[in-house]
């Protein structure tokens, strides 16, 4: 079994990006309703955050509901955000101790008003801490956010802000919901299922894939370090050679 100091210190990833997948399946796993493996599953948000706050590792963005989730039962739907605001007000105290800041990224104008007040009054009651930036990607799809962008920066050529030979990649990167933020470095999905889902798709040009057949309400710190142990055995070469990283 490995622990936390297994890990190289020097090579962690900075920036850490996890698809959290199969609340559902979990449930229905144990004869439950779909709700308590959302239920359950935030408590293993609040493990992993706790975790990468052990690990001082910068930035850790969860996948908590996008745009194609509004999709599913009214009722699921429903449930998920309410647990969204009991979430956000149980864990205020703890974001502040950990000096943790609160981010989101998506459509969250378009999330329900108690909830997008809720999340709102955190983001603004964290945004002077200087630890670990947690960002929520909440009505987010990774579409949307290069539409948006792109339909922006039209505006600014069409208006002589912007020349369109001027248009590099800080430019992009500048219009996107996650301007904030790095690129990742780790992108772990759970539950077994080998796709990337529509998200962070900017983000994760360089990023190192792990998928991993455990449900996310199961995740432990233990499997953290496994994918972390994982991304530092790997040779991250940014299309470079071997020789030319030696």
């Amino acid at each position: 079994m490995y622990t936390l100091e297994d890990l190289n210190k020097d090579k962690l990833p900075k920036h850490v990006a996890i698809i959290m997948d199969g609340n559902g399946r979990w449930a229905k796993e144990r004869g439950k309703l779909r709700v308590f493996g959302h239920e359950n599953g935030a408590e293993a948000v609040r493990r992993t955050v706790d975790s990468c706050v052990k690990l001082e590792i910068p930035f850790l963005t969860l996948y908590a509901f996008s745009t194609e989730n509004w999709n599913r039962p009214k009722m699921e739907v429903d449930t998920l955000m309410k647990l969204l605001v009991t979430a956000l007000k149980k864990e205020l105290q703890n974001l502040q101790e950990k000096n943790i800041r609160l981010k989101a990224i998506g459509k969250i104008d378009s999330l329900p008003k108690k909830v997008y007040k809720e999340l709102t009054e955190v983001i603004s009651k964290t945004e002077k801490n200087t630890g670990m930036t947690v960002t929520l990607a909440l009505s987010y799809g990774s579409r949307e956010e290069i539409k948006t962008a792109v339909q922006e920066i039209a505006v600014k050529v069409k208006n002589n802000i912007i020349s369109p030979e001027n248009i590099d990649e800080d430019v992009i990167n500048t219009h996107l919901y996650a301007h904030f933020l790095p690129d990742v470095d780790l992108l772990i999905r759970t539950s077994g299922e080998c796709r990337i889902s529509n998200f962070l798709l900017w983000q994760i040009a360089y990023a190192e894939l792990y998928f991993i057949d455990v449900f996310w309400p199961d995740f432990n710190e233990q499997h953290l370090v496994e994918a972390i142990l994982s991304y530092q055995n790997r040779e991250r070469r940014f299309g470079k050679t071997s020789e030319q990283l030696n």
